[in-house]
């Protein structure tokens, strides 16, 4: 049995790499429990790139059914 969450949202995968990257960067960690947060921040990385993906790939989908081919950059005006 695995202790991953199955259906995690973006945003908790990313809070949970968040914690993880503070834990580590912190430097108290035992070698052991460095490597196995080391692990599980690769798997969120994963998943987060997937997740990533797949909201692309409906937009780019969204896209087409309008007619439009491609994803724009912002201008600079319009960027958070």
């Amino acid at each position: 049995m695995t202790t991953e969450k199955k259906s995690a949202s973006f945003e908790e995968t990313l809070s949970e790499l968040e914690t993880i990257v503070k834990e580590m960067e912190n430097g108290d960690l035992p070698l052991n429990q460095a490597l196995e947060k080391f692990e599980r921040g690769i798997a969120l990385s994963r998943q987060g790139q997937q997740s990533l993906e797949h909201a692309e790939q409906k937009v780019k989908i969204l896209l087409n059914e309008q007619g439009e081919e491609t994803l724009r950059t912002l201008p600079e005006s319009e960027q958070p």
